[in-house]
């Protein structure tokens, strides 16, 4: 689907990063060069795009993609790498059975590619052993929304957002993790000031600047605060009696569980860390206000605790009513653009195709007589956690990874490297060709990526969009529905994967969602059923269900105050608030608490391409407030060893009062295709939820020691380098040439020769250039290639390094002069330079340094003048809240 306007033509795509879903328009300019920019049209986002978004032209040029099917790292023929998945597939089902095969899938996969794997695991080979990264985030919703309302759904929509008058976010730094949502609050307070506003998060988050009021509570104790507002709600006399007792079961139960666990907002105050104060405040503005929204993301989800979480916050809501109806509800935010379709085809191991349930007699009947499938699973599967371990124990003997990287992103991460090397099988079908992942697999299938795939993607409201292709197809790449399939037909179930076109998926996909249900189940997208390729290449954005009765599609469930539990009724839960498995001690007094950066996505393996991007952040870091830094005995930018009972990295030190005492954060992304050590779930225990089986990434235990090394430099190049000297290195990119931060001890050999070999490959005819000060221990370097600098190295005692910005236009440069080539080993510019400082504004390359200079120079009181003059936060946004707190820091320091 296109487009028009002027100029050209462009394609409409979806955002593959988180689940707000936005709408995207792209097209190839003439000169070969991809541009994007928002759909204004799409209900997502109306144009709207955050930093990584507005980026995604830089990401699609990848040079480390995989273009051609390989076997034991040498290129084979598509039928040969399909040929042995098959056939090694069947061979160990046959001796070992269908439990001893898995597929681990990805929320960045398409609709279609979902159905097809799903249906091939449960109903072909008949296990349920396919589960999906997006166990990792939002497993626990499900089963929230399972155990309140009978099915995996979102009530609301985005709308709800505008038009509520106090907004609960819980667990989640909005801002940053899901910056057009952000984007709309901060709209949605700017036309109604009277909003309200509210944060629960140990952490101050950049999302901090906008809440009225910030609970600060410590690690763990969400449904202690949570109970504590079930209470208060009975005492205040908010029970919507009319609701609770004709559309609701359960609430004796769990008001007694509260009111037993929660006593009074003091008891709840003294266990959560807070001020009695700001737990009323909060208590009793959210009594006080009918149109509340609540917003809940990983924060409370990737806990021991996360199903409950999402239940103490459900209850509060049908206590009040305030379910269904405009400006109401309570919302969890997806992270991945396409895990809620994900679910809708059944891509967790506990769960049946269109929301049906295994174990279930009646469903299994269902789904097994619509594929006419000779088997169908019959019992759960072996969920993420579950999934690696029996890969390391031997029960399971092959395993088909799918667009998702585990070595890094499942916890107790070395773990699970160790378990798939010993693997006999392990296929990878990615589009990227080294990631820590692939480096071990055996087979690797080469896949289509965003702007090459076609199919459909389904968001945190329930809107399913399109996604079209704009981009040639790179190499051999395939969709992974059609590999999936290819390897289904050699398995011999040809008739029952026909497929020639996604289309065709979709609409057995849809008709699914009907079939049997009559009401039963609220995903049902049937009225899709008969799409033409035209009409379904041609389909607008619409909320599920989409049904003959709302065949425009459906923007809020419940209305008519019907859910989808046995008795019919939304079902309260008693809950009873648990400690973390683990709590600090001397060897490690501080809880360990991971997350996300602004502008890096996952495992950085599209986001890392990117040079503005990384601009923002480009080292891996732990936060840690002040005290505990001096209390460990740190300084703020050194770097620092972060230790749990698993293993240690080397990160770099960042202090800030915002982080909560007795606590670390640290981000997920850094892997070691971009860092030495520092894969942060190599530290995380896998503590998972009882009910979800989503893992604990918010509260382990950890300590931290000051790491020392006695140099520090920096490479820029325009190669990619394999290093293995220093004991701490991390990549990123900058304009055309690759940055490493590094540092170590002394190199054994000196540096010059060190240095050539990091730079250098052996025997090559090298054009070198040095420089070597004994008495100050400074080395620097540079390779030439003819009149052009092809890498540069600089050594130091200290960390202090000279402008980056001035070095990086030297590799832009056809020729160097004398006189630069001079400067170059001194470190110094000829010329005055502008240090920038640290990227803020990623859409506009603005530093820190910039914007502080301007705001002295103009006088500057807000963020809204910092965009008039220097145009930073007026594209995207994301960087507002930065914006903010530069504007606060430096108004107190006056």
């Amino acid at each position: 689907m296109v487009s028009s306007d002027t100029e050209s033509s462009f394609v409409k795509a979806s955002c593959p990063y988180c689940g707000v879903g936005c709408g995207v328009l792209a097209r190839v300019e003439n000169n070969g060069i991809v541009r994007v920019r928002g759909d204004k049209d799409h209900p997502a986002n109306y144009g709207r795009l955050c930093s990584k978004g507005t980026a995604l032209a830089e990401t699609v040029y990848h040079e480390d993609r995989l273009l051609y099917p390989e076997i034991d790292t040498v290129q084979v023929s598509w039928e040969q790498a399909l040929r042995t998945v098959a056939g090694e597939f069947g061979k160990t089902i046959k001796k070992h059975g269908p439990d001893s095969v898995a597929f681990y899938v990805s929320g960045q996969l398409l609709t279609e590619d979902y159905y097809v794997a799903n249906k091939l695991m449960k109903g072909f080979i008949g296990s349920a052993n396919i589960d999906t990264n997006s166990r990792l985030c939002m497993s626990s919703p499900v089963m929230s929304h399972k155990r309140a309302f009978g099915e995996d759904l979102v009530p609301g929509c985005y709308e709800d957002i505008e038009r509520a008058r106090m907004i609960v976010l819980v667990g989640s730094n909005t801002a940053w993790c899901h910056p057009v949502i952000y984007q709309r609050i901060v709209r949605a307070k700017k036309d109604n000031p009277d909003l309200f506003i509210v944060l629960l998060d140990p952490r101050r988050t950049q999302t901090a600047g906008i809440a009225d009021l910030h609970l600060a509570l410590d690690p763990g104790t969400d449904s202690v605060l949570l109970n504590g507002l079930l209470a208060f709600l009975e005492a205040d006399n908010e029970r919507n009696v009319l609701f609770t007792q004709n559309f609701t079961s359960g609430l004796e139960d769990a008001l007694t569980m509260a009111q037993k666990t929660a006593v009074s907002p003091k008891a709840v105050a003294k266990k959560c860390g807070l001020e009695e104060d700001d737990v009323v405040a909060f208590y009793h503005r959210f009594s006080r206000t009918e149109r509340v929204v609540s917003l809940f993301s990983q924060g409370v989800n990737q806990s021991r605790s996360g199903v409950d979480n999402g239940n103490a916050l459900i209850n509060c809501h049908l206590f009040t009513g305030r379910i269904g109806r405009p400006g109401m509800g309570v919302f969890s935010l997806t992270g991945q653009p396409n895990a809620m379709g994900g679910r809708e085809v059944g891509g967790l191991a506990t769960m049946l195709a269109a929301h049906m349930e295994i174990g279930n007699a009646k469903h299994g009947h269902l789904v097994q007589r619509f594929w006419n499938s000779p088997k169908i699973a019959d019992r759960q599967g072996a969920s993420a956690v579950e999934l690696f371990s029996q890969i390391e124990s031997g029960k399971i003997k092959a395993v088909w990874i799918m667009g998702t990287n585990p070595v890094v992103s499942m916890p107790e991460a070395n773990r699970v490297k160790a378990a798939l090397k010993k693997c006999p099988l392990v296929v990878v079908s990615d589009c990227v060709r080294n990631t820590d992942t692939v480096d071990i697999a055996r087979v690797r299938l080469p896949a289509l990526t965003w702007g090459e795939r076609n199919g459909t993607l389904t968001n945190s409201e329930r809107c399913i969009s399109r996604q079209h292709p704009f981009l040639p197809v790179p190499g051999l790449a395939r969709p992974d529905w059609q590999i999936i399939t290819d390897v289904a037909r050699y398995m011999g179930f040809e008739e029952a994967f026909p497929y020639q076109k996604p289309a065709e998926i979709f609409r057995e996909h849809a008709a699914l969602s009907g079939f049997g249900n009559n009401g039963d189940r609220a995903f049902d997208i049937s009225e899709l059923a008969h799409l033409s390729n035209d009409e379904y290449d041609e389909m607008k954005p619409l909320q599920w269900p989409v049904t003959p009765f709302s065949p425009k599609g459906t923007a809020r469930l419940f209305v008519d105050g019907r859910y989808y539990t046995p008795d019919k009724k939304a079902h309260f839960i008693a809950i009873k608030p648990r400690r973390a498995a683990t709590q600090p001690d001397k060897k490690f007094p501080l809880i360990l608490n991971t997350g996300r950066v602004r502008d890096q996505w996952h495992t950085m393996t599209r986001t890392g391409m990117s040079p503005r991007l990384s601009s923002h952040i480009n080292e891996p870091f732990a936060q840690i407030h002040p005290d505990d830094m001096a209390l460990h005995n740190l300084t703020a930018d050194q770097l620092a060893k972060v230790s749990s009972p698993l293993g240690s990295i080397i990160v770099r030190v960042m202090t800030d009062d915002a982080q909560k005492r007795g606590s670390l954060f640290v981000p997920m992304h850094w892997n070691d295709h971009f860092s030495s050590q520092a894969r942060v779930n190599t530290l995380v225990q896998p503590v998972t939820d009882p009910v979800s089986g989503q893992p604990d990434f918010k509260h382990y235990v950890a300590n931290i020691v000051s790491y020392s090394p006695e140099w520090h430099g920096f490479i820029l190049s325009r190669r990619q380098l394999r290093l293995t000297n220093p004991q701490y290195w991390v990549r990123s990119r900058l304009r055309g040439v690759w940055h490493y931060h590094i540092a170590g001890d002394m190199m054994s050999t000196g540096w010059a020769d060190s240095a050539r070999k990091m730079l250098c490959s052996k025997n090559s005819d090298v054009n070198w250039i040095e420089y070597f000060d004994c008495d100050a221990k400074n080395y620097r370097a540079a390779r030439m290639s003819g009149d052009q600098v092809e890498s540069c190295i600089f050594i130091n005692e200290s960390a202090k390094m000279p402008s980056m910005d001035w070095l990086v236009s030297l590799f832009q440069k056809e020729k160097l002069s004398g006189s630069e080539r001079k400067a170059l080993l001194s470190g110094q510019s000829p010329s005055p330079e502008v240090d920038r400082g640290r990227i803020v504004c990623s859409c506009f390359d603005i530093g820190n340094k910039t914007i502080k200079a301007a705001i002295l120079e103009y006088n500057i009181t807000t963020t809204k003048q910092i965009g008039e003059i220097l145009q930073a936060g007026t594209n995207c946004g994301s960087c507002l809240p930065e914006l903010g707190e530069i504007l606060e820091n430096m108004a107190e320091t006056v």
